[in-house]
């Protein structure tokens, strides 16, 4: 620590975390705090080295504020492909932060809640090579799946099959303006409906689904048209 205290410490902490450093200079945060850093070098963020490492610092506090940074930067980077997951992902940590915020957990449960999350998004990009999927195919899948056993029953294979047929059809319907033109996304519409119902997809799933399908094309109609 080298002389400084808690408080010093802390007020360090939160100056860094506002100027919203980027992804690449997260461990400056140890350097501007005056505090000696983890062994983490050579360390995939996210792997459970990194992440157990991070559980184990000393100024638990820290801690808290690392991986808030850490997975703020994730999330960041996977809301722009994925729609599902960039809602999904900030309500589990706003969540958490919030019951932290009114002491219904401690500063060790907050870390561990966190890193549950930061193994949740690891394994989330595991399932996509699992599933064979690439990253716009994994986004419609996410787009299809839900907890609803009535989809759950299709199975990850006519899941798999759905998205791939969909991401296909939505990159060959892509155009540079499409989002703005309404027959264009009438036409996708038709198209993910016809698609759906080919394989089985539950009728009375299927406008929710179409909904959040077409959103996900909308967020990834720059990849589409770049690639």
């Amino acid at each position: 620590m080298k002389g400084k205290s808690y408080a010093e410490i802390e007020t360090a902490i939160k100056q860094i975390i506002n100027e919203a450093l980027s992804s690449n200079k997260v461990v400056d945060i140890f350097d501007a705090a005056g505090v000696e850093k983890p062994e983490i070098s050579g360390l995939e963020v996210l792997s459970d080295e990194f992440l157990l490492e991070v559980k184990g610092m000393k100024h638990q506090n820290l801690a808290f504020e690392l991986l808030k940074k850490i997975l703020s930067d994730e999330i960041e980077t996977r809301s722009k492909t994925n729609l599902v997951r960039s809602r999904k992902l900030p309500e589990m940590i706003e969540g958490a932060i919030k019951r932290y915020q009114v002491n219904l957990l401690s500063t060790a449960e907050i870390i561990q809640e966190l890193i549950q999350i930061a193994r949740e998004i690891k394994a989330s990009d595991q399932r996509a090579k699992d599933l064979g999927l690439k990253e716009e195919e994994i986004a419609f899948y996410d787009a299809l799946e839900t907890n609803d056993s009535a989809v759950k029953v299709l199975g990850d294979d006519t899941l798999r099959m759905i998205a791939h047929e969909i991401a296909d059809k939505v990159k060959a319907n892509a155009t540079i303006d499409w989002t703005i033109r309404k027959s264009a996304r009438a036409r996708l519409m038709v198209i993910v409906k016809r698609t759906l119902t080919k394989w089985g997809y539950p009728p009375d799933r299927q406008a929710k689904a179409i909904d959040t399908v077409l959103k996900q094309a909308e967020l990834m109609a720059d990849f589409f048209t770049t690639v």
